[in-house]
């Protein structure tokens, strides 16, 4: 059975061999006290402390270590980078800045929290930007030429915006979109 934590491995794993802290300390040559500390979570063992408390119990280090999976912190960053770079579609395929964030957001909201919190702010931001792109396409018939400029604005707007975000959320998987309208509540 592997636990969660260190601590709670450590304190299986004892009591599995049939080991008090006391006898686990004077096999292993690791203080009573600093077997209590890892049990109770309080601190994080060097790894020659982790390897010491392995050989004594007799397993192997990684029934003790909790090891983050790398290959489940890649796929996440490849579904952000997938949610953030999709809306480039918009400009190629009529309404893809919307579309195909959209059914990726409710493609994939149920397996992580991120990608539905990215997929609202994300869904948010192109359908405002749209918005914005449609009402100032209707200024041409009030202020001829100036909604042309307006226009481009918007688009190299949303853009920048992406590419920012896209960064962000493939190094601190966080993102910002200003100026969006709240159409999904997050």
């Amino acid at each position: 059975m592997k636990s969660q934590t260190l601590g709670k491995n450590l304190k299986y794993q004892r009591s599995l061999k049939g080991l008090t802290q006391e006898e686990l300390s004077d096999i292993s040559n690791v203080g009573i006290r600093t077997i209590q500390r890892i049990e109770k979570e309080e601190v994080a063992p060097h790894t020659q402390t982790v390897k010491l408390l392995a050989e004594a119990l007799k397993i192997n280090i990684d029934d003790l270590i909790v090891l983050e999976n790398p290959n489940e912190e890649i796929i996440e960053k490849k579904w952000l980078l997938l949610l953030h770079a999709t809306p480039f579609l918009g400009l190629v395929i009529p309404f893809g800045s919307i579309l195909f964030p959209l059914f990726l957001w409710i493609h994939k909201a149920k397996d992580n929290s991120i990608y539905d919190k990215h997929g609202k702010k994300i869904v948010n931001f192109h359908s405002s930007i749209l918005l914005y792109f449609i009402l100032s396409g209707l200024l041409f018939f009030i202020l001829p030429g100036l909604n042309f400029f307006l226009m481009i604005t918007i688009v190299l707007f949303a853009i920048i915006t992406t590419i920012f975000n896209i960064s962000s959320a493939l190094n601190n998987t966080t993102c910002r979109y200003p100026l969006s309208i709240p159409f999904l509540k997050e």
